[in-house]
């Protein structure tokens, strides 16, 4: 028996998944959320075909130093106020860095946000495709206002 056998090339690949990532930033688009940080949570499915092995490591998605990063950049930035547009960053910063990544799955929630509910949320959904056509979007649309 082999001790690995590369997948096949149809093969989706590996999944990477974070459950609850919890990270103080500012965000919110009520008065009072403007004052300070409050905690959002992440849970992410990352999406890459690499062959594992410490050897191509290029190829895989390191799922600490995601955390690592995806931690920090929320610690730093300056106020969202939409979720959503907080999870485009969030993916365009993974698509960014980490070369190998083909899908992210993002789900960003404001923990005990409403009476009545354990979370409320919202969730993108991208392939590198969709990265790809959402930066060349940016692109067009920065130069335009140049």
């Amino acid at each position: 028996m082999k001790p690995f056998e590369p997948m096949s090339p149809g093969g989706r690949g590996w999944r990477i998944v974070v459950d609850e990532l919890v990270v103080p930033t500012r965000i919110g688009l009520h008065a009072h959320e403007h004052l300070a940080a409050q905690p959002v949570a992440i849970d992410a499915s990352l999406l890459y075909r690499g062959v594992p092995g410490e050897a191509a490591a290029h190829e895989l998605v390191d799922y600490e130093a995601w955390c690592a990063r995806v931690s920090g950049f929320l610690e730093q930035k300056p106020h969202t106020r939409l979720l959503e547009m907080l999870a485009v960053e969030v993916a365009a910063l993974s698509f960014d860095e980490w070369p190998a990544l083909d899908a992210v799955t993002l789900l960003l929630y404001k923990p005990k946000i409403r009476e009545g509910t354990r979370r409320v949320g919202i969730e993108l959904d991208w392939r590198r495709a969709d990265y790809d056509a959402w930066r060349a979007h940016a692109g067009s649309r920065a130069a335009a206002c140049l």
